[in-house]
């Protein structure tokens, strides 16, 4: 059996000592009030700006294949803002019940 030199087993030390270091700044951090609140608010507002989006470009469509020049964009804007109100209700209810949790 080979003996280890007195460097290498210094060099295993250090490696130890900063993966525990390591391991202590990966923890799980609370995450603060103004962090989460950021974090809805700009997912509540990309939900209503997607819906409102994606009912115009749908509404957009359907005007230049029928020739109904503005009422259909007009409806279907209206229903992207529907489903836009929909999914932030949907957000708001699981944000919750996780709360709860």
């Amino acid at each position: 059996m080979k003996k280890t030199p007195e460097d290498i087993k210094q060099l295993e030390q250090k490696i130890r000592d900063l993966k525990s270091k390591e391991a202590f700044a990966r923890r799980d951090k609370p995450e603060s009030e103004f962090a989460y609140a950021s974090k809805v608010g700009f997912r509540i507002g990309v939900e209503l700006l997607s819906g409102v989006l994606v009912g115009a470009a749908i509404g957009y469509l359907l005007d230049k294949l029928t020739g109904y020049q503005p009422w259909l964009l007009i409806l279907f804007m209206f229903f992207g803002g529907g489903a836009g109100v929909l999914n932030v209700y949907r957000f708001a209810k699981s944000e919750e019940v996780k709360r709860k949790e």
